[in-house]
C-alpha cells in the first residue's frame, strides 16, 4: 500500500528521497505555497480560455497558456505560476540534494477548476486510478516526480485515491496484455510528424499501455487495494506518479510542478519503473 508519510522540514534531506523512491507520498504540511493578496483573483476558473482545464507555464520560454488574460493581469498571473515553479524546484532539491542538476524541470500547471466537474473520456479521466505516462512527451525511462500544493482559499482538501499495489505487482498484472513496440521506424515517424516531442522508446510504449489498461479495467478500478487520501489546504506533497497509482477525485485550486529524473541519479535505480519493467518483461526497454 502506498503510504502517506509526513516529514518535518528539518528532516527532508535525510529521509525525503527514501520515502519517494519507496513508492510513498511525501506530505509537507509545514511548507505551503502562499498565494499573495494581489494574486487572489486568479483563484477562479473564469481565467481559463476556451476548453482549457489547466493553466500551463513553460519554463523554456516563459509562456503562459490556457488563460483569457491580457496586459497587467497576464503578467501577474504568469509571475505567480513562475514563482511556484521556483518554489517547487527549490523544494525538490531540499528533499533530494543528491538529485542535483540531474533533475529536469518541465511544465508547471495551475488548476483552479473543480476536479469532480470535469467530463472526460475514460482514457483522460484522472478520477480513475492510473500511473502517469505522456503520449506526446516521451520520458525515455526518466522518472516523473511531481510536487503539488493545495491553495484552496476555503480550506477544502484535495481528495485523492491511492492504489495499494506496488508498481511491480501492477506491472505483473498487466504484462501479459502488453504489446511490443514501437519499432525504430515507427518511433522515428512519430517524431518526424511531431506526434511526439522526442523518440518514443519501448519503455514509453509499455507505460502508455499500463496507463490505459489500468483505467479501462473496471475490475481493477473497483477491486485493487486502495485508500482515500484527503490532502489538506495549505499543504504541499511530492510523489513519483509514474509508479504510484493515484486518482484525483475532488478538489479545487492546485499548483503542480513536473520534474524528470534519469534513473541513474536515484539513490536506488533498481526501484525505477524502467528497471522493474525490464525485469518483468525480460528485455531492455530504454
Amino acid at each position: 500500500m502506498a503510504n502517506i508519510v509526513e516529514i518535518d522540514a528539518p528532516h527532508l534531506a535525510r529521509d525525503g528521497a527514501e520515502v519517494l523512491e519507496n513508492g510513498d507520498l511525501l506530505l509537507l504540511s509545514t511548507l505551503p505555497f502562499v498565494v499573495a493578496a494581489d494574486e487572489a483573483d486568479f483563484l477562479d476558473p473564469a481565467i481559463f480560455s476556451g476548453g482549457s482545464k489547466n493553466v500551463s507555464y513553460n519554463p523554456a520560454d516563459g509562456s503562459l497558456r490556457g488563460v483569457a488574460l491580457e496586459g497587467e493581469a497576464l503578467v501577474l498571473c504568469r509571475n505567480m505560476v513562475a514563482r511556484y515553479a521556483d518554489f517547487a524546484e527549490a523544494l525538490a532539491k531540499r528533499i533530494a540534494p543528491r538529485y542535483g542538476r540531474a533533475l529536469q524541470r518541465r511544465r508547471t500547471s495551475f488548476r483552479p477548476g473543480e476536479v469532480a466537474q470535469r467530463v472526460l473520456s475514460p482514457r483522460k479521466d484522472d478520477r480513475l486510478l492510473h500511473v502517469d505516462a505522456f503520449p506526446a512527451n516521451p520520458t525515455q525511462g526518466r522518472r516523473i516526480l511531481r510536487i503539488f500544493s493545495n491553495v484552496n482559499p476555503a480550506g477544502r482538501p484535495r481528495h485523492w485515491r491511492l492504489g495499494g499495489q506496488s508498481f511491480s505487482e501492477f506491472a505483473h498484472q498487466f504484462a501479459p496484455r502488453l504489446k511490443k513496440g514501437p519499432n525504430p521506424i515507427e518511433a522515428a515517424a512519430l517524431q518526424a510528424l511531431s506526434i511526439t516531442k522526442g523518440r518514443r522508446t519501448p519503455y514509453d510504449h509499455a507505460m502508455l499501455q499500463l496507463h490505459d489498461l489500468g483505467k479501462a479495467d473496471a475490475q481493477h478500478q473497483s477491486q485493487t487495494p486502495q485508500q482515500d487520501a484527503m490532502l489538506p489546504a495549505l499543504t504541499t506533497w511530492a510523489v513519483y506518479t509514474d509508479c504510484v497509482q493515484h486518482a484525483a477525485m475532488a478538489g479545487q485550486h492546485l499548483f503542480e510542478q513536473t520534474f524528470l529524473l534519469p534513473p541513474n541519479a536515484m539513490h536506488d535505480p533498481e526501484k525505477s519503473p524502467l528497471r522493474i519493467l525490464e525485469g518483468v518483461m525480460g528485455r531492455k526497454l530504454a
